[in-house]
Order: structure tokens, then sequence, then C-alpha cells
């Protein structure tokens, strides 16, 4: 581990730095600026829409048209600039929102300074500040320890290693780690840039940025597309040219094979869909800290719930106190002075607090900071005497059968249960709290609906698992006794075989906890993890997807993809609802975007081998595209949809793409023979070309937008009317002949009526021939 470098002179822990010297600090640039956003920046998103291999082709093709003085050729460039602008207009809107609601969220640390402590924004902290961290924090800036009381760390997102680690005065900490047990004061000695995880950063370079499913097979798309447009481009010039001699037709040809090779809308819609999706989710304050994970968070199979400040409110309360030996009183005193030794501000703390009991009047020789391990807390006095407060099945040596029945009536009724130890040296048990914690009231709806969704529930909590299996029980969460106490479980039991068996892991180190996770991810499950403290990083962090509920945790809260700032468990139906929107409206409108690819790359290799040149021009398929493909997919992809996904992204796609481009290609080649046959013009040929693909492009628009809503039925209905007055009306603009030419009426008629029964011919002869004999995984 690289060394902390040591402060040139150690700032009073009393006083603090003044506000002259934090003034200084802050025109040296010693403040602890922090490089990592959780959005992109403005100019960032604009060059991510502006600069794609695709833009630069759309570019190149612009350039080559414009050199033949064909101008309304350039027309496709319309849909291209439009989806520059949208896209980047609909991520820095998302963005503008999440910055918001991020700063509202930003961390804030307790600084001393001119005496007095304050709350101060973790950017605005300085070099030789004096911070101080209790269990559950972040360390905001590299620094030394000059005051501990138990402090106790973890630095697995540095080192790797999820071990504890204790920390005492003059002990180095290290940015990105947090604190697990104790409290500490912390003397800031390296911050912002010069920190030891941005230097890693710095050198390692920019973060990577996690890619959605669906994104990586479009991308894998593209990919394939990208070794194809250009080779089949330059043979199908060369061939044109060569066989023509017209390099202004040859231009125009290729250009019109090359654009509908490319499904740059699809790309954008994608992307504006989760952008949307997160700034949908932004609005019910859920803060959205990565946009993939709107889509795995629809995908999640099993979905594990910590107990406390999830299931339940968190908030607690003492409700009955067994002694043994001693007063009710005495049992209190002790608690509250191992609440006061140890500085605790968790819930368990807070409800021995309301007791307002007067703490036992001993001096204080050694604090036991609490930990999510040890599962308890205490202090030593100056005779070496312990007093220990923590779970009883942890704490407590060799129980009565008197006491284990009391422990298992009151966890059997929902109690957390705390015991109070005195050792000196021989134990002696004190006395038993039985505490209990109130279910959320939107509980048991919110897990139902879940279930019915095909969620599997699973909760790991640290608390007793009888006491957890009752709280499911009222939360609606059947599982009867199927639960394990995992303080029983050793190394040598098999993870993968116990996730298998049980629901309810109770008694769960953090440790345990990403084991468990990680052994449901072997076993192919997709899993997301909610949590609310420090005790649920570990998991949170091994998870497919993790949500943190805001206010008990920073730590909790950086690991988290999702964070409910308004804390109400109910915005996971939302959550899962806009994920399902998302991932379902994308698949449904992609098969739009690939019908134009699969066609342009099967035409160009025939025209190829034909010599001929190609059916069509841009400028003519624009309308068409923007008719039957650029407005409906953007309307039909913010339509509410909210079943599991199928996780057959292809075979959805490929449903409806595959046999529309088929009849394409079909109906395409017929006309191009017919037209040879009977010498039609190159305007006619091209017309009733581009009307055909008009016509296929409405059958598979109508078969997408199943069920036909009334509004779905406006959008199509309104489409296809501007569809028909651009063949009547803008021939000039687009360089289409009217389809009030008489002598080919015919012909419009015949396409009319054979492409929704080919079409469906098509479908259903692939359906049964080829599309259920394919393995789509």
């Amino acid at each position: 581990m690289v060394k902390i470098k040591k402060p040139n002179e150690y700032t009073d822990l009393k006083t603090g730095l003044t506000a002259a010297q934090v003034d200084a600090k802050v025109k040296a640039g010693l403040t602890n600026v922090q490089i990592k956003k959780l959005s992109r920046p403005i100019p960032k998103i604009l060059a991510d829409n502006l600069f794609t291999l695709f833009n630069f082709l759309n570019l190149v093709i612009a350039i080559l048209i414009f050199l033949t003085g064909s101008y309304r050729n350039l027309f496709f460039l319309g849909p291209v600039v439009a989806n520059i602008i949208i896209g980047s207009y609909q991520e820095i809107r998302a963005k503008v929102t999440i910055d918001k609601i991020s700063l509202v969220n930003s961390a804030t640390f307790t600084v001393t300074r001119d005496g007095t402590d304050q709350e101060i924004d973790i950017a605005d902290l300085v070099e030789d500040d004096i911070v101080s961290i209790k269990r559950g924090d972040t360390i905001p800036a590299d620094g030394i320890v000059r005051y501990s009381n138990g402090l106790q760390t973890n630095e697995s997102s540095i080192t790797g290693e999820a071990d504890t680690i204790s920390k005492k005065t003059d002990d180095e900490v290290f940015s990105g780690s947090f604190a697990i047990a104790g409290q500490a004061k912390v003397q800031l000695t390296q911050v912002g840039t010069e920190s030891f995880v941005s230097s890693i950063s710095a050198a390692v370079g920019k973060e990577k940025r996690s890619v959605s499913v669906l994104m990586k097979i479009i991308n894998n798309i593209i990919k394939i597309l990208t070794y194809t447009i250009i080779p089949v481009g330059l043979m199908l010039f060369f061939r044109s040219f060569l066989k023509s001699g017209d390099f202004a037709k040859a231009i125009l040809g290729t250009s019109a094979s090359v654009i509908g090779m490319i499904p740059e809308g699809l790309v954008l819609l994608t992307s504006v869909a989760l952008a949307t999706g997160a700034y949908n989710l932004t609005k019910r304050q859920i803060l959205v800290r990565s946009l993939s994970a709107i889509e795995t968070l629809a995908r999640v199979d099993v979905l594990c719930l910590d107990k406390t400040g999830t299931i339940t409110t968190g908030k607690l309360t003492v409700k009955k106190t067994e002694t043994f030996g001693v007063s009710e009183q005495q049992v209190h005193a002790i608690a509250q002075k191992i609440v006061d030794a140890t500085q605790e501000t968790n819930a368990t703390a807070m409800a021995v607090e309301a007791l307002k009991a007067t703490p036992l009047q001993q001096e204080v020789k050694e604090v036991i900071p609490f930990s999510s391990e040890t599962k308890y807390s205490g202090f030593v006095t100056n005779d070496n005497t312990r007093y220990i407060m923590g779970a009883p099945e942890f704490i407590i040596k060799n129980p009565t059968p008197e006491v284990t029945k009391t422990v298992e009536k009151a966890a059997e009724h929902g109690f957390r249960v705390i015991a109070i130890l005195k050792e000196a040296p021989e134990q002696t048990l004190l006395g038993l709290l039985l505490i209990s914690d109130e279910v959320r009231k939107q509980a048991p709806d919110t897990f139902n609906y879940l279930h019915n969704q095909g969620i599997d529930l699973r909760i790991i909590s640290g608390d007793n698992p009888v006491t957890v299996a009752n709280v499911a029980a009222q939360a609606g969460i059947d599982s009867g006794k199927n639960y394990i106490d995992m303080s029983t479980v050793t190394e040598d039991d098999d993870y993968h075989n116990l996730v298998k068996k049980y629901k309810i892991f109770g008694r769960v180190r953090p440790s345990q906890k990403a084991e468990l996770i990680k052994a449901m991810q072997d076993n192919g499950l997709t899993v997301g993890m909610t949590g609310d403290g420090v005790n649920d990083v570990l998991a949170m962090r091994q998870s497919d997807c993790s949500v943190a509920i805001a206010g008990e945790s920073d730590a909790a809260e950086a690991s988290a993809d999702f964070v409910l700032l308004n804390r109400n468990f109910d915005s996971m139906i939302f959550m899962l609802n806009e994920g399902r929107r998302v991932i379902n409206n994308v698949e449904r409108v992609a098969s739009l975007f690939l019908i134009k690819t699969i066609y342009s790359v099967v035409l160009s290799i025939i025209f190829i081998i034909l010599g001929t040149g190609y059916p069509f021009q841009p400028s003519q398929l624009t309308p068409i595209n923007a008719l039957t493909v650029g407005i409906p997919t953007f309307i039909l992809a913010l339509e509410p949809n909210y079943t599991p996904p199928a996780g057959r992204f292809m075979r959805n796609v490929m449903e409806i793409a595959l046999p529309a481009a088929i009849c394409n290609i079909l109906l395409i080649m017929t006309i191009s023979i017919l037209g040879n046959h009977l010498n039609f013009s190159y305007e006619t040929t091209s017309t009733l070309a581009v009307f055909t693909i008009g016509l296929i492009g409405y059958c598979a628009l109508i078969s997408i937008s199943n069920p036909l809503y009334l509004r779905k039925k406006i959008m199509i209905g309104i489409s296809f009317v501007l569809f028909v007055v651009t063949f009547i009306f803008s021939g000039n603009a687009f360089g289409l002949q009217s389809i009030l030419s008489w002598q080919y009426t015919y012909i419009y008629i015949a396409l009319l009526l054979v492409s929704w029964p080919l079409f469906m011919f098509m479908r259903e002869v692939l359906g049964r021939r080829v599309f259920s004999r394919i393995n789509w995984k």
C-alpha cells in the first residue's frame, strides 16, 4: 500500500483550522475537488452524439452526393441531424435533473473549524481539515488518524480484500474506504486529485462505463455491419460505375444502399430510452447512478432484502426488559453507558437513548466499538471489567434453558433481542432488551407485486433468523420455516446449495452476504440487493444491481446503482416497471430499424452480382423512413409495457424484421425484373420499389403495435394518410413519381393487396420452419 504523507504540522483537534487558514488553503488550490461526476459533462454528451462512426459515414456520403449536384438526396441528413439534436437534448435534460438531485444528496462531513463543529460539503474540505468519521461514513480524502475510538475500516475498494482493519492514532486512512466500526478524527493530508484513489484513476484513465445488455447486442450488430458496409459499398459503386459509366448514378445508388444498412436510429432510440427512464426516476426522487442499471433491474430474477430499514422502518423501540439478578434501571444504565462510550448513532443506540436512563458511573479504560462481524459493542473499566451489548447468540457462551427459551419466544414474536453482559472475568447475563421494529406500511403490497411479477424474494439479515422470518410473514413474504442461521455455517459448506434451499438467512456477517449473492450469480441468476447500512456494502457491490435507502450510510449510498432519496420502498415498483418499459419497447421497435439493414445488405449483394444499379436513391426513401420507422418508434418507445422481459432480443426482432426484409427483397426483385421486361423508366421502378418498402413497413408497424389501442390506430392512420399524400404531391421534392399515373395503377393496387398476405405468410413459414429450431441464447 502506498504511504500517505505526514502533515507538515498537526492541526489542533479542539479548534481545527481557522477561517483565515481555510481561505489560504482554498487560494492555494488545496481543496477536495471531486474528479468523479455522477453524470457526463455536456461537451462529452454532445461529442458522443456527434462524433460516431455512422455520423462520419453519413458525412462522407453527403459530400459525395453534394459533388453530384443532386441536392435533394441530401434530405437523408434531416433524420441524422434530428437524431443528434434529440439524443443530445434528452441526455442533457436527464443530466441536469440528476445533477440537481445529486447536489441535494451530496455528501457532507462534520469538520472542526474555529473551535466549532460544522457540516461541510465533501468538495469544500481542505488539506489539514479535522474531519469526524463515524461508522457508515466513507473516508472523504487521504489522511492521518489523530484520534480513534475503536475505528475500523474496510479498504476493499482499494485493495480488493474485504478484511476489517483497525485504525489507531497516527494510522493512515484512504479515500474510497469506509468506516465499519467506531469513530475517529482524521486530519486530511492529501485531498482532491492528490488522493490515492484519484492518482490511481488518473493513471488508469477514465472510468469504464457499464454497458447494458441491449446496448451490447446492438453494438455487436453495428460491429458486424462496420465490416460489411464499406466493402459492399465500394463493390457496388465500382460495379455500377463500370457498367453504366455514370458517376452520379453510381454514387446515388451506393449512397441509398449504405444509408439503408445503418441502423443509426436504433442506437439513438436505446440511449434516449435509457436517459428518459433515468429522467422519469429522478422525478420520483430516485437517484440513478448508472443508466445501464435501469435495464439490469428489470432483468433481476432474485431480489435480496436487508430487514432493518428496508422491510421495516428502522425505528426501533425497547418494548420490554428481561432482567437476571439486577434491576431494570441497572440494565438500562449499562446499556446507556455503552452507547455513550462507543458514540454510536445507529437505530439500536437511538432506541437505548430513548429510555433516558442515567449512564453507569464508571470510568472507561477501553472502548469496544460495534462491528457487523462481531455483533456486539461495549467498554472496559479501569478494573478490567467488560460490559458488552449485542446479539445473544454471539455473546452468551453457555445460555441456560430459561434464557434460550426467552430469546426464542421473543424472536418468534418478531422482537430483536439485545443481551447485556458483564465479564469480570466470569460472564454474567444481566438483562435482555426486547426491541420492536415496525414493518413499512407499503411493504406487503410492494412484495406481493414483486412476487407476482416473477421476482424471487430473499432476506439476508444480521438479525436472528426466527425474528427475520416473523417480520417476513408480517410483510407478506411467504417463507414458512425456510430459514437458516448463518452463524452455524462453516467455510466448508456449499453456498450454492444453501441459496437453492433457503429464502431467509439470519445472523449473516457482511462477508457472508456477498458470498451468498455470488453463489446465486454462479447459479445463473441476476441478483438485486437492497440495503441501507455499512454491513450491506460488500453485498451491494457484488450484486448485479443495488438499491440504497438514503440517509443511513454514505458508504451504502456510494455503492448503490439507485438511491431512494424519498426513503419510500414502494418506489421499487415504479423502478421495476420503468426498466421493463425501456427494454420491452426498445425490443419491440428494434425490428423496424433492422428491416432496412437486412434488405439493404442483401439487395446490394444481388445488384453487385447482376451488375445493375441500385433500384432507388436516398431522397426517395427519406419520407418512408420517417413515416414508417422514425416518428412511430419514438412514440411507441414511450408506451407503458410492464411485462417481464423474455430475454430473447434477437428472436423478438427477427420475427418481424426478417419476414419483412424478405418480402421487400422478393417484391423489389419482381419489380426490377418486370420493369426491365416492360421498359419502365428508372423513376417508375424506383417509385414502385419505395412504395413497396413503405407498405411492408406498415405491415411490420401494425404487427409490433399490437394491441392496437385507439391512439395507435390514430397514429398509424395519420401516418398512412401522409404516406399516400407524399406519393401524390411530393414527387419533385423526393424524386418520386405520382401514383396517380393511371397506367401503373394496377401495379400499385396489386402491391397494396399482396403486401399483408405475403408478410403474414412469411412470418408463418419462418416461425415454424426456422425460428422454432434456433437456439437464440
